[in-house]
């Protein structure tokens, strides 16, 4: 019996997929699968993978959007701790749904998981005083091959929860900040990444 329950397609982008384990909950505690290949592939999910990561960040914290571009990287993702909103972005050249976006809130209450195949940007802001996120990819890491996609580019018009701030031409954190004050917090290098019209796009 499957352990899974997978939304298709989810926010109609093809590829992208929702999944819900089955918890086993009692007084003691929970139980879960976090990964069944078996009940992947009955799911129509045959993706391999290659890697595991696991990250910590605080609040407002925002990572992304992030892509390798030679090789690319399917990732499913969740979280341990905290909540974050994870946010895919579809750079497929010839889809139909070519720079839509899709986010899903990630807690360690639902227990959600999110798959993102390759010839996605994937980022997340995390809501919560801290976050622990894990992913699984379909690639290795290859330094010198990443790429990156502005997290607030108008022409894409992501819906990030909890933040305010307005669009100066750039994706520096300047202004940006959760509706509690928390600073938005972003790396040296996401601050540089481009819009989509110049972003590198998957063939």
């Amino acid at each position: 019996m499957g352990q899974i329950k997978v939304e298709k397609n989810a926010g109609g982008i093809e590829g992208l997929c929702v999944i819900e384990p089955t918890v086993h909950g009692d007084a003691r505690g929970y139980f879960m699968e976090t990964y069944n290949q078996k009940d992947m592939e009955e799911a129509g999910l045959t993706m391999t993978f290659v890697q595991d990561n696991q990250s910590s960040s605080t609040k407002g914290v925002l990572r992304g959007l992030h892509f390798q571009k030679q090789f690319p990287q399917g990732k499913l993702v969740r979280v341990v701790k905290g909540s974050v909103f994870d946010v895919a972005v579809d750079l497929r050249s010839g889809s139909e749904t070519y720079g839509k976006w899709f986010g899903v809130e990630l807690t360690e209450e639902n227990k959600k998981q999110f798959y993102i195949p390759e010839g996605f940007a994937h980022g997340f802001l995390v809501l919560s005083d801290l976050a622990e996120f894990c992913y699984k990819c379909t690639d290795f890491y290859h330094p010198g091959d990443e790429g990156g996609l502005a997290w607030n580019d108008p022409e894409i018009g992501i819906e990030w929860p909890e933040l305010t701030g307005e669009y100066h031409g750039t994706a520096s954190g300047e202004g940006y900040a959760l509706t509690d004050g928390t600073k938005l917090n972003l790396s040296e290098k996401d601050v540089l990444w481009k819009g989509l019209k110049d972003t590198f796009r998957f063939e």
